[in-house]
């Protein structure tokens, strides 16, 4: 449990939060081993756990395939040890925009569920706080990654001939 709560305490979404508040977090917490190329989560399909990476890397993938049975995954982010992702179920439930996948053996998650760790928001509303503040921040340096990937795309790449 020591470990764990170290370890949270060095995760960017739970930053600033108090050793009480990080040992009801690690009370909540289940860890998950995956082997290399172990799909996590498929894109479209339901979201109710967050994930934060103990050891190895994890792949977020987009299928730019067609509506049928082909698939064309391409990556769009590797993720690190620290790192989180499935954050936006914390907000709601709905379907994954992209798929995880292990990309290293004996990757190692923490994983949380939505309703476990919304609890303990709303009892502990100073953890809620932080938490939904460090959130906001995460998926806010995200967003900014993202437009300056599709910005740099529009404005670098060659014009296509008509």
């Amino acid at each position: 449990m020591a470990n764990l709560v170290n370890f949270l305490k060095q995760s960017d979404i739970f930053y600033q939060f108090t050793p009480t508040q990080l040992e009801l977090v690690a009370n909540i917490c289940q860890e998950v081993v995956y082997n290399a190329n172990d799909l996590i989560f498929q894109e479209n399909s339901g979201s109710k756990e967050l994930y934060v990476i103990l050891q190895g890397e994890v792949d977020i993938l987009i299928n730019r395939g067609g509506g049928g049975a082909e698939k064309h995954e391409t990556a769009v982010a590797r993720l690190r040890r620290g790192q989180s992702f499935g954050e936006v179920a914390l907000v709601d439930e709905g379907l994954r925009s992209a798929s995880a996948r292990a990309s290293q053996k004996d990757t190692r998650l923490v994983i949380i569920q939505r309703d476990k760790l919304i609890m303990l928001c709303e009892t502990y509303p100073q953890l809620g706080y932080r938490l939904m503040y460090n959130l906001a921040a995460d998926l806010a340096m995200k967003i900014r990654n993202t437009d300056l990937r599709i910005r740099e795309q529009l404005l670098y790449k060659p014009a296509e001939k008509k």
